[in-house]
């Protein structure tokens, strides 16, 4: 029988909320007893869930340690979104470029629940680079984060990166018709015998691609 109380509680559900909530700040399995403990439960209690959101692909477990992952599974049902489905369309070729042009990777963000989320990946063409995998996410106070909170009236941002030593952010906003950041295209720039163009040339071309990208959404 329905109910209109808005605090009705689904025991089952809360727990595997819980567990995917908590996997999702970890960065690495967790046993089944941690699990538990972590969300207030006992083993038991877990158990069943634990292997429902296995089968259910939200999860994986490691053999033979039996450590539990949070799996993909999230980050591809977001995929599924339209909104972000094309913007991921639009942003990959020019990205692509982007990387031919620098020989450097390049990635692209947005925000999600006030993190920064990694979206989109275009890799280097040379053998040795830095890479950012598609759904890592980030604090706000990051370079692409501060582009996608307050903006860029430059048109970009360069900042050496709080998170990785050696590594110089080089951030430009795609900006949609109302003037909004929606996303950040970020080339985590590092020096090496294989940089093809100096930073400030690099600079140039992700501020090019970010405008190039900001017109397909818009549609000019």
């Amino acid at each position: 029988m329905a109910t209109s109380d808005p605090n009705y509680a689904v025991p089952a559900l809360d727990k595997a909320l819980d567990i995917l909530e908590f996997l999702a700040d970890q960065g690495g399995g967790v046993g089944q007893g941690e699990l538990a403990d972590a969300v207030g439960r006992t083993p038991s209690q877990v158990f069943r869930v634990l292997q429902r959101l296995e089968r259910r692909g939200w999860i994986v477990r490691e053999r033979p340690s039996g450590l539990y992952l949070l799996s993909t599974r999230m980050l591809d049902l977001a995929h599924r979104q339209p909104r972000l489905r094309g913007l991921i369309a639009l942003a990959i070729g020019p990205m692509r470029s982007l990387t031919e042009e620098v020989h450097q990777s390049c990635n692209l963000s947005v925000l999600d629940a006030g993190r920064v989320r990694v979206i989109a990946q275009a890799e280097s063409p040379a053998d040795f680079g830095f890479r950012v995998r598609v759904g890592a996410e980030f604090p706000l106070e990051t370079p692409a984060g501060q582009v996608l909170t307050e903006g860029a009236p430059l048109g970009y941002l360069r900042q050496d990166d709080s998170l990785q030593p050696g590594i110089t952010d080089l951030v430009a906003p795609v900006v949609d018709a109302s003037g909004v950041a929606i996303a950040a295209i970020t080339v985590p720039y590092i020096a090496t015998s294989y940089s093809g163009l100096p930073i400030a040339a690099v600079l140039r071309a992700v501020t090019a691609t970010g405008r190039t990208v900001s017109a397909l959404v818009r549609g000019d």
